[in-house]
C-alpha cells in the first residue's frame, strides 16, 4: 500500500484515490522569466519520481503542470514588481506583450529543455496561464457569486474571514498577522490575509484582458485553481509544490476553489518538497545564488548526476548542495552505469529467489523512500547469487521509479587506437607486465578515455 506523507494532516496516509485505479495530481509549475535554477529542478524530480511510484502502483496517472507566463509579484503575495514584467526590463525589450511573451517562451523553452536532460517524464498537460485567462474569469465568477468577495480600488478581493477553515493547510493564527505592505498598497483591503482575484487599475501592466471587473489580470493564485479543476475536475487526488507554497499560495488556492466549488476538501493529499540549500542558505535568483543545470554540465557533470544525488535525500528533508556532495554522487552514478554496462557484456542467466521487487516496492511507497530503494538497487548488483541477466531485469524495473535512464545506457564509441592501446595493455597485464600496463593506461587517459579493468576484460568511457 502506498503512504504518502499529506501536509494537510501532518501525518501518513494510505493513498486511495477518489476514481479507483487512477490518480489525479497537479503540480505547481514554473514561472518563465528566467532560467530555473538545481533547486527548483529538484521539485519536479520529486514530482517525477511520485508520477512515476504511482504508475508503478498500477495506476493510470491524469498529471498537469501550469507554465505561469502571465507572471506574478515578486512577494508571491500581492505586492512587488511583477516578475515577467522585470524580467522584460533585464533584457531591454520594449515593454510590449509580444516581447513578453518572447521572453515567457524562452525560458519555458530553457526548463522544458533542463527537464528532459533530467529524464523527467512530461505531464499529459503543460497549461500556459496566458491560455486560461476565461477559465480564471470563470472561476472567479463562481466565487463571487457565493459571497466570498469585495471590492476595492486594486481590484476585486477574496474576503478570507468567509472561509472557515482558511488556516487549516499551514495551521496560521490570523491574529498574530500583522499588516504589511499590501495594505499600504490597498488601504480598503479588509484582512491582511485577503488576496486579489482580479487586479484593475494598472495602466502600465502589459498583459490586461476586458472582464466583469474592469481591464486587468488576474491575481497569481487563480491561475492554479482554475487550471486544475479544469483538466482534474471539482476534487483531485494529489497537489505537490515547494514547502514555500503552504502559506500564501497553496493557502490561497484551497481557500478560493472551495469556495468556488463547495467541495470539502478540494484536494486529498497535498505533498511538499522542502528546498534545496547552499551553506550559505536557501538558493535564490533574487539574491543570485544560483547554480542552473547548464552551469553544472559546464563544470563536467551529467545533469542524470544531480539526479542521482537528489535521489539519495528524502523529498521532506533539506538537501545541503555543494560540488563535493556532487562530486560524491557523481563517482557512485558512474560506477553504478559501469557495472550495468558490464552486466550487458555478459550472458550468464542463473536465478534465485530473492524479495527484491518486494523490498523494492515498500522503499517507495513508504513516502517515496528514494534513498532505501537505491540501497535495494545495490543490493541486487552486489548480490553473487544472482546472474547478470536477473540483475539487469531487476534494475531495469526499479529504474522506472527511479528515472536514471539504465536501459538507454551505451558504450562510448570509442576510437580505433584506443581500442589497440587498450589491447596491448591488456595482454600485458596477462603477462603481469604492471609497468607496461600502468603507461598504456596513461597513453589511454592522455587521449582523453579512462579505462576501467573489470573481472573479464575492461570498459573504455570518454572522460
Amino acid at each position: 500500500m502506498l503512504k504518502l506523507y499529506n501536509t494537510l494532516t501532518r501525518k501518513k496516509e494510505n493513498f486511495k484515490p477518489i476514481k479507483a485505479g487512477t490518480a489525479s495530481l497537479y503540480g505547481c509549475g514554473p514561472t518563465v522569466y528566467w532560467y530555473q535554477h538545481i533547486g527548483n529542478m529538484r521539485r519536479y524530480i520529486f514530482e517525477d519520481i511520485l508520477r512515476r511510484t504511482l504508475l508503478f502502483n498500477n495506476l493510470k496517472v491524469k498529471h498537469v503542470i501550469n507554465i505561469t507566463d502571465v507572471g506574478h509579484l515578486t512577494s508571491d503575495a500581492d505586492e512587488g514588481e511583477d516578475k515577467m514584467m522585470k524580467a522584460i526590463k533585464r533584457e531591454k525589450l520594449p515593454p510590449t506583450s509580444e516581447s513578453l511573451l518572447k521572453v515567457a517562451r524562452k525560458y519555458e523553452d530553457s526548463f522544458l529543455d533542463d527537464a528532459r536532460k533530467l529524464n523527467i517524464q512530461s505531464p499529459d498537460k503543460w497549461a500556459r496561464a496566458t491560455e486560461h485567462i476565461k477559465d480564471m474569469i470563470n472561476l472567479i465568477k463562481k466565487i463571487e457569486k457565493n459571497g466570498y468577495t469585495y471590492k476595492t480600488k486594486v481590484g476585486l478581493i477574496f474576503d478570507t474571514s468567509k472561509s472557515k477553515d482558511y488556516t487549516k493547510l499551514a495551521k496560521l493564527k490570523l491574529e498574530d498577522m500583522k499588516a504589511g505592505s499590501r495594505v499600504e498598497v490597498d488601504p480598503e483591503r479588509k484582512n491582511p490575509s485577503d488576496f486579489a482575484l482580479w487586479i484593475t487599475n494598472q495602466p502600465k501592466h502589459i498583459m490586461q484582458w476586458d472582464s466583469p471587473w474592469g481591464r486587468g489580470f488576474p491575481g497569481w493564485h487563480i491561475e492554479c485553481s482554475a487550471m486544475s479543476s479544469k483538466y482534474l475536475g471539482d476534487q483531485f487526488d494529489i497537489h505537490t509544490g515547494g514547502e514555500e507554497h503552504i502559506p500564501i499560495h497553496h493557502t490561497n488556492e484551497i481557500a478560493q476553489s472551495e469556495a468556488a466549488c463547495g467541495k470539502h476538501p478540494w484536494v486529498k493529499y497535498w505533498l511538499h518538497m522542502r528546498w534545496l540549500v547552499l551553506k550559505e542558505g536557501k538558493m535564490s535568483k533574487s539574491e543570485g545564488k544560483v547554480f542552473t543545470i547548464s552551469e553544472l554540465e559546464k563544470k563536467g557533470y551529467d545533469p542524470l548526476d544531480f539526479r542521482y544525488l537528489c535521489l539519495l535525500t528524502h523529498y521532506r528533508k533539506r538537501l545541503l548542495f555543494s560540488l563535493e556532495s556532487l562530486d560524491s554522487a557523481k563517482k557512485t552514478y558512474d560506477r553504478l552505469k559501469n557495472i550495468i554496462l558490464e552486466l550487458k557484456t555478459k550472458k550468464d542467466s542463473k536465478k534465485s529467489k530473492n524479495t527484491y521487487e518486494k523490498d523494492f516496492l515498500e522503499s517507495v511507497n513508504d513516502d517515496l523512500n528514494t534513498s532505501k530503494a537505491l540501497s535495494v538497487l545495490w543490493a541486487v548488483l552486489r548480490d553473487s547469487k544472482l546472474g547478470s541477466k536477473e540483475k539487469l531485469e531487476l534494475a531495469y524495473e526499479f529504474d522506472k521509479v527511479l528515472g536514471l535512464s539504465l536501459k538507454e545506457l551505451k558504450e562510448d564509441k570509442i576510437p580505433k587506437e584506443i581500442k589497440e592501446i587498450a589491447e596491448k595493455r591488456q595482454k600485458a597485464r596477462t603477462e603481469k607486465d604492471w609497468p607496461t600496463s600502468d603507461k598504456l593506461r596513461d597513453e589511454i587517459s592522455s587521449k582523453g578515455y579512462e579505462i576501467k579493468d573489470l573481472k573479464e576484460g575492461y570498459l573504455i568511457n570518454k572522460k
